[in-house]
């Protein structure tokens, strides 16, 4: 775990979810780099840049839904999502085969029976299924983001996205999509996890019933 970090609050943190979460963390500090998932530089700060960072979306995604993680590459945030919300099913979206099979490796090292990886482009899957909620991580801008993701939400299902702090400068360019598909105006939300660790930016909005 990263020296900066307090391991009584992030223990805490995840609570029942904290072992799965730790087997996925240390599998990520010994194979990530070796397999092109991060890079050198954020193992020091694995926990704080990429687990805490992921599980900073999850209080805003439904507990027992159906969530899909667009682009989910090395697991951040679909893995984290499947160990911190057990009830939920969690469909993981990855165009490139070596990132699904350490995905689908990480799935079965952990136990996790919640989460099914589905190799290919977000759009692949336009009419195939849907889910109560969209998530993605660091994968593209907006307006390029919403087209992919919002035609695989239900109606009343939401867009939830970890996003960076320039993301008010996104929301203009996305409104001609957003409007497409009858959303509500995008929320910017604030995702906490423990103290001492800096908060990450989710923007959230809503695709309106008829």
């Amino acid at each position: 775990m990263d020296a900066s970090l307090n391991p009584e609050a992030v223990v805490e943190f995840f609570g029942d979810s904290f072992e799965k979460v730790a087997t996925f963390a240390d599998q990520l500090a010994i194979q990530g780099e070796l397999r092109g998932l991060i890079g050198p530089r954020e193992l020091d700060r694995l926990w704080e840049r990429h687990i805490l960072n992921s599980a900073a979306v999850v209080q805003y995604l439904p507990a027992q839904g159906s969530i899909i993680d667009l682009g989910s590459g090395a697991g951040l945030p679909g893995i984290v999502i499947g160990c911190m919300l057990p009830d939920a099913q969690v469909t993981l979206v990855e165009p490139m085969e070596r990132r699904c099979n350490w995905l689908n490796e990480m799935v079965e090292e952990i136990g996790l029976s919640n989460v099914e990886v589905k190799r290919g482009r977000a759009e692949e899957f336009h009419g195939a299924f849907t889910a109560d909620a969209v998530t993605a991580r660091a994968v593209a801008a907006l307006d390029k983001l919403s087209r992919w993701a919002l035609p695989l939400l239900h109606e009343g299902g939401q867009m939830v996205l970890l996003k960076g702090r320039s993301v008010d400068a996104e929301i203009e360019p996305a409104m001609k999509v957003l409007r497409k598909y009858k959303c509500t105006e995008p929320e910017i939300l604030e995702g906490t996890t423990i103290e001492g660790v800096e908060s990450t930016t989710i923007l959230r909005t809503t695709r309106r019933k008829p």
